[in-house]
């Protein structure tokens, strides 16, 4: 019996040899679907070091702008009770830089 003389048998073929076609479009379309993400998240990876490395240097500035607004409070303290209260800093002095790393 031969795959010639039986129809089905040759439509049975043809269907699996379309549907192994579909099947390597669609890893070959999900390969590029994945190398695009990994090459844009590479890249705001790259952006993300540049703020955080821009941050830790910018940090003792932001420290000393704390201290004086914290120091300027204990000398008025309607600026304590509405300003620095508001945003948390009520009267700890942040002295020292503390990274979380």
């Amino acid at each position: 019996m031969s795959t010639e003389n039986n129809p089905e048998l040759s439509a049975l073929r043809t269907q699996v040899f379309a549907m192994l076609v579909a099947l390597v479009v669609l890893a070959m379309c999900l390969t590029v679907y994945l190398y695009r993400q990994a090459s844009m998240e590479g890249k705001q990876l790259a952006q993300a070091g540049k703020v955080i490395a821009s941050y830790n240097q910018e940090q003792p500035a932001i420290i000393n702008l704390l201290n004086e607004l914290v120091a300027y409070g204990q000398t008025h303290p309607d600026f304590t009770r509405t300003v620095l209260r508001k945003y948390g800093l009520g009267g700890a002095k942040p002295t020292s830089s503390t990274n979380s790393r």
